[in-house]
């Protein structure tokens, strides 16, 4: 109980005692990073989704019906849920 009360008191001391400057010390957010890969995959919807074009259609595809095909040409979206995880990897989109 002592060791807490103490350390709350080193911090209160730490922030009261730090020398002024002639500058301006507020934080500035920092630049987020944008992760490459989802920025080539996923683009954004005005609605706040992602959408992304599906993966299996370049080669290696004669044997697949045409409705499979058809099915890989077509756009998926994004859940709610990877939309939460993607507005984090692509902050600026």
């Amino acid at each position: 109980m002592l060791a807490g009360s103490f350390l709350g008191l080193r911090a209160l001391l730490r922030l009261s005692v730090t020398p002024s400057r002639g500058f301006s010390t507020s934080s500035q957010l920092l630049k987020l990073k944008t992760h490459h890969g989802a920025k080539k995959r996923w683009s954004a919807l005005p609605g706040g989704l992602f959408k992304r074009g599906k993966a299996g259609r370049s080669h290696l595809n004669s044997h697949m019906p045409s409705s499979r095909l058809n099915r890989l040409g077509q756009t998926a979206y994004s859940t709610p849920t990877q939309a939460r995880t993607l507005r984090r990897l692509l902050p600026y989109a």
